[in-house]
């Protein structure tokens, strides 16, 4: 949802004012870390493909994203990449997509119908997993990075830092989590081509019909049950029940699935 019309967007290069010009800006962030401007020529910014998202971060925090973003757009699966300007140690980064097209799953119409969504969102996230095996070449040749190690390094840090988010294991203590990710850090696999944050807001459908994800700063390379777990938590989170959880692991497909990774995962994610 877009918050009030904005004039101009504060401290833009000239590359992005330049791109701005003309449109209507809107503020759409939603986390501290950046700011996110859309650029639209129409009122109707969510079914115009020249739609621009603008977004900020502190330098060298937007590389992977602008990477992931290009790659997937490469696959038929993300945005295109408009502009990216990496920053230093005075300017931000700067990444500028074009919209994918439609609107993201926790639109009320996707909302209304959860277990059509539920089956929908399961049969994506395998078919994106699968490109692992049914497409190593041309992954390869994309120079798709292996973001298993950083996925680890991060829980680590915040373990060091002490960072922890009981929402995931509300019944243990941040101790007894980071043993549980200590113990199962060596059992998680490279199998799939992860999105790294498969939540509602990250995938765009369009009347039903999939146009793309979003929100790609943490894909890569990894362990299936990262995604699979997310899956199944945003789900329970947005729908505000569980019903639907095993039911999204019905649908992905138990053959591929641990269930006590599910947990390790939900463990380290606390520290992320």
């Amino acid at each position: 949802m877009y918050h009030a019309p904005i004039p101009t967007i504060p401290d833009a290069p000239s590359a992005i004012r330049r791109l701005a010009c003309g449109r209507t800006i809107h503020d759409t962030s939603s986390s501290p870390e950046a700011r996110v401007y859309a650029l639209s020529s129409t009122t109707d910014s969510t079914s115009n493909p020249d739609t621009l998202f603008a977004k900020t971060a502190p330098a060298g925090t937007l590389a992977h994203e602008a990477r992931m973003d290009a790659t997937f757009h490469e696959l038929g699966l993300g945005p295109e990449v408009v502009e990216y300007l990496p920053g230093d140690g005075t300017h931000a980064d700067w990444l500028v997509t074009r919209a994918v097209i439609g609107d993201d799953c926790t639109a009320a119409r996707y909302l209304a119908e959860p277990e059509r969504l539920c089956h929908l969102l399961a049969a994506r996230l395998r078919v994106l997993h699968e490109l692992f095996h049914t497409q190593p070449d041309r992954l390869a040749a994309l120079g798709i990075p292996d973001v298993r190690t950083r996925y680890l390094d991060n829980v680590e840090r915040g373990w060091r830092t002490g960072r922890f988010d009981p929402q995931f294991c509300p019944q243990i203590t941040a101790d007894d989590a980071h043993r549980i990710a200590v113990k199962a850090a060596g059992e998680l696999r490279t199998d799939a081509l992860l999105h790294g944050d498969y939540c509602l807001p990250n995938i765009i459908l369009d009347d039903w019909r999939f146009s793309g994800f979003i929100d790609l700063d943490h894909a890569g390379l990894s362990d299936r049950h990262i995604d699979v777990f997310w899956g199944a938590w945003t789900l329970w989170f947005n729908l505000h029940t569980s019903a639907y959880c095993n039911r999204f692991l019905d649908a992905y497909g138990r053959d591929v699935i641990d269930e006590s990774k599910l947990a390790a995962i939900a463990a380290m994610e606390c520290f992320m």
